[in-house]
């Protein structure tokens, strides 16, 4: 078995945290606008060019729509390509989200979340990720600061597995992990180097004794058929994320999968939730085990593709769960996590009593006496048997 490395404990904010990630990975090509609250990493990112840290061509664009248009043409010339934005930056560059996924280029897009206008909001909820599900990206959300940084070199490998082949979104929580410093360790540079590898792509735009043709012109002749080797590469990307998982915890120690469960296996009652609000949730299910409540958490990790089968395997024996979204499906029955939990549920079951609950929208805090008081309304849905109607709204004022 191959000796864990050691990395270096440092205190750095989860933007740092990235830059740095992305300076081990010294990409061919960063094209990148800054915005809050992203703007960090491009910035730190930004004089580790200046100062010749890497080799990478840095190009400052007019917009996110044209730094992902750059990315593409770096990434179909057989570039290693990267960028980073946050909400209404994401939302600028939809159209280019498709053209990247169907192009099938392995971009890698660190994502700090925030909440979309109007009104403006420059703090954290994850409708701007959410809004992207559907766009053929491989979604990983962090949990913690040295999560964004792991997931940030997890993702290369990812992108790039000749199985997948599809770009890839690593979103962390913006100022709750963006901005907050928290220790973390950094490995050595020839470990990451080692780790990602050379990236050698079967196409380039480049390679005229080769030529190849993206982006071109196909009606319905055709057009399906690419649709459904996206769906394919999206359902093997699953195993992938496994498999590269697996590897970077047999060389630090840190193992990720799809999903992390924390007191789930006994728990009669469960939260399910995405991102940075998992530490919070911890800490209540700490004090609620200590007065003797079965209680736990299931953390997504990965959201695309979503990971059903785990997430009906770890919920399907539970009293009753509760499944948090920081985001909005305006006029549906439920918000998007729930509706994911719900279809995996229906389709692996069996099936818990379940509870929507929405918190966090435009960056409000979620106290730990409101995730308590969560968990005690799955206690009393239990007793009853009655699931209350609707969605429920945490810390809104009525």
């Amino acid at each position: 078995m191959r000796v864990k490395v050691k990395g270096k404990p440092v205190a750095l904010r989860g933007d740092e945290a990235v830059a740095e990630a992305m300076r081990q990975i010294n990409p061919d090509v960063v094209a990148a606008y800054p915005i809050t609250p992203q703007t960090e990493i491009v910035q730190t990112f930004g004089q580790f060019v200046a100062n010749g840290q890497v080799d990478t061509e840095f190009v400052a664009v007019e917009s996110e729509h044209a730094s992902m248009s750059g990315c593409i043409g770096a990434a179909a010339s057989g570039a290693r390509a990267q960028t980073a934005t946050s909400g209404p930056g994401l939302a600028l560059m939809w159209e280019m989200l498709w053209v990247a996924s169907g192009m099938r280029l392995p971009i890698v897009m660190h994502v700090v979340n925030r909440a979309l206008s109007a009104p403006i909001n420059i703090t954290c909820d994850h409708n701007d990720s959410m809004g992207a599900r559907d766009c053929g990206w491989v979604q990983l959300y962090a949990g913690t600061m040295q999560e964004a940084y792991d997931n940030a070199i997890q993702a290369v490998r990812i992108a790039e597995h000749p199985e997948v082949m599809l770009p890839v979104m690593s979103c962390m929580d913006g100022f709750i992990l963006g901005h907050t410093f928290e220790p973390i360790e950094i490995l050595p540079d020839e470990t990451v180097k080692e780790f990602i590898g050379t990236y050698k792509p079967k196409h380039s735009l480049l390679d005229v004794e080769h030529p190849v043709t993206y982006g071109s012109v196909v009606f319905h002749e055709c057009y399906y058929e690419y649709k459904r080797q996206q769906i394919a590469a999206m359902e093997k990307a699953a195993d992938v994320v496994l498999q590269v998982g697996q590897e970077f915890g047999d060389l630090t120690g840190r193992y990720y999968g799809l999903i992390e469960g924390y007191e789930l296996e006994d728990a009669d009652f469960a939260i399910v939730a995405i991102g940075s609000i998992g530490g919070t949730i911890k800490k209540v299910i700490n004090d609620l085990r200590g007065q003797g409540q079965k209680v736990g958490l299931l953390r997504l990790r990965c959201f695309r593709p979503f990971p059903a089968q785990e997430v009906a395997q770890a919920l399907g024996n539970k009293r009753a769960v509760a499944v948090l979204d920081r985001s909005l499906s305006f006029g549906a029955q439920a918000h998007q996590l729930q509706m994911e939990v719900a279809y995996a549920l229906l389709t692996h079951g069996p099936i818990p009593k379940m509870v929507n609950y929405v918190y966090g929208i435009g960056g409000r805090d979620l106290l730990p006496s409101e995730i308590e008081g969560v968990y005690r309304d799955l206690m009393e849905v239990a007793e009853t048997g009655i699931v209350p109607p609707g969605v429920r709204y945490l810390s809104v004022r009525q």
